[in-house]
């Protein structure tokens, strides 16, 4: 039977099994479901290398949750917050007639903004590297076609050598609680917030929760952060996480440990949680960030024999290929290590394993961390805790914020960059930093760890010439206090 032949029996046997005939069908190289960072650096590698690529987007605007829900606007979020706090702690505007005014309406109007340029700008990459972008609602109908629901409920059936899923994920919800009600927000769901809160729920304090709770507080809204483990962010190193813990109590944050709820009830003017342990909270909303789940539902995975696991992810390989032979998958839709930065690097090692047959390229070791919070937090390499529990001899080297002019004269004296390195060698293990720009210092000591044959030293942040003044001067002065503990 020749290949034209095939495909027409193909197609019948598709409009016969859907009941539905595809306006159009189109061939390509490459499919990538997903526009967040981890299709987009697929889609741009494929592209540049001279394959055919089309990229399937469900929403009317480009750049997934990243841009619309996630990273993007909670950052812009945050940004004008800190202004606001230190517009509010500045003596130059806290006299008689100085009034903010700022409303969280008037924060979100910032943020959106923000998305539209982000969106502007990442459309002109798909155009400029022809790349066909398709919106709608993909679903497999079989390995090598992809059908593409749009918004009119028309389809449209894309036929391909390779897919890329990168649908990413959205917050989970659990069965026992109303999403519907106006007052029960998720992550997306918040930035729609309709009304001023003067009290808030936070139920969940990872980083998305321990983020907004700074953020509400920084508004002036009364939050309560329910934390179900016994201290934040228990990945961090255990001086970072309580340094947050300090600064978020001192900021007027109630920080609950170890309590999960019993029932999240909505009313037509308050929430009320129960916990298992017996307590009762209201507030006037409440915001549920207790984990994500991946977008797998409307793919039809079960066609091409994936399993998804129990929180709708996929397993993959070195080369993010799934368990069938042509569908790779990468970002949220994998799990770990769920970072729009790490997304964007997978995207790309995908490509190439694509490309190539398999990819010499891998995500570093050491992938840092970046976590919003006011002030925010950034760490790369080995907590203390790991490396004690590993036997490594370190030592610690610290620079508080407070001891730097820089940090003196734009008053963000709080915080602290603190240096891990092994007393023999004096490798740089891992770094932590607290404060104003944390996740931008972060990457000088990054760049350091990263060097081979001896160049992974503290001894290059004593003997290099810093400007002065900086935050980045940190570096030198962590390095000699580490330096001068040594010799005790």
């Amino acid at each position: 039977m020749s290949a034209s032949i095939q495909a027409i029996v193909a197609n019948i046997e598709v409009s016969i099994m859907t009941g539905q005939k595809p306006e159009t069908e189109t061939e390509f190289d490459v499919v990538v479901i997903g526009t967040g960072p981890g299709g987009e650096g697929a889609a741009m590698q494929l592209a540049k290398s001279g394959y055919n690529v089309a990229i399937v987007e469900r929403h009317k605007a480009l750049g997934g949750g990243c841009t619309h829900w996630g990273t993007i606007p909670s950052k812009a979020l945050r940004h004008s917050v800190s202004r606001l706090i230190e517009y509010n702690n500045n003596p130059l505007f806290s006299g008689p007639g100085w009034q903010s005014g700022m409303t969280f309406s008037h924060i979100l109007h910032y943020a959106e903004s923000v998305i539209r340029k982000q969106v502007k700008l990442r459309s002109s990459f798909y155009d400029r590297n022809g790349v066909t972008v398709v919106h709608g609602t993909a679903s497999f109908l079989d390995k090598n076609r992809i059908r593409v629901t749009k918004l009119d409920g028309s389809v449209d059936d894309l036929i391909t050598q390779h897919v890329v899923i990168a649908s990413g994920s959205r917050p989970y919800h659990p069965a026992d609680i109303d999403f519907d009600h106006p007052r029960i927000y998720d992550s997306d769901k918040v930035l729609s917030l309709s009304h001023e809160p003067k009290t808030i729920l936070i139920y969940g304090a990872g980083v998305v929760g321990s983020e907004y709770a700074s953020i509400f507080r920084g508004m002036g809204v009364k939050v309560d952060l329910i934390n179900q483990r016994d201290r934040l962010l228990s990945f961090l190193d255990a001086e970072i996480s309580d340094a947050l813990s300090y600064h978020l109590r001192n900021s007027g944050v109630v920080i609950r440990h170890n309590e999960e709820y019993e029932s999240i009830t909505g009313y037509d003017d308050k929430v009320v949680l129960k916990t298992k342990s017996g307590k009762t909270m209201a507030a006037d909303c409440l915001l549920f960030a207790n984990g994500r789940s991946g977008n797998i539902e409307d793919l039809d995975c079960d066609v091409v024999g994936l399993e998804p696991n129990y929180r709708g992810q996929l397993e993959v390989d070195e080369n993010y290929q799934t368990s069938v032979d042509n569908i790779y998958a990468v970002g949220d839709i994998i799990g770990y290590p769920s970072l729009a930065s790490a997304a964007y690097d997978q995207g790309r090692i995908c490509a190439s394993a694509i490309i190539n047959g398999e990819s010499d390229k891998a995500l570093v070791s050491d992938i840092p961390t970046g976590i919003y919070t006011i002030p925010e937090i950034s760490s790369v390499g080995k907590t203390e805790e790991e490396l004690t529990e590993m036997k490594v001899p370190y030592e610690v080297g610290r620079a508080q914020f407070k001891h730097l002019a820089r940090a003196q004269i734009s008053g963000a004296d709080v915080g602290c960059l603190k240096l891990l390195f092994h007393r023999e060698t004096r490798e740089l293990l891992g770094l932590h930093c607290f404060g104003e720009r944390a996740s931008e210092i972060v990457h000088i000591g990054q760049a350091i760890m990263e060097q081979k044959n001896g160049g992974n030293t503290i001894d290059y942040f004593v003997n290099t010439t810093f400007n002065y003044p900086t935050m980045a001067e940190a570096y030198r002065v962590a390095a000699l206090n580490g330096i001068n503990r040594l010799a005790l």
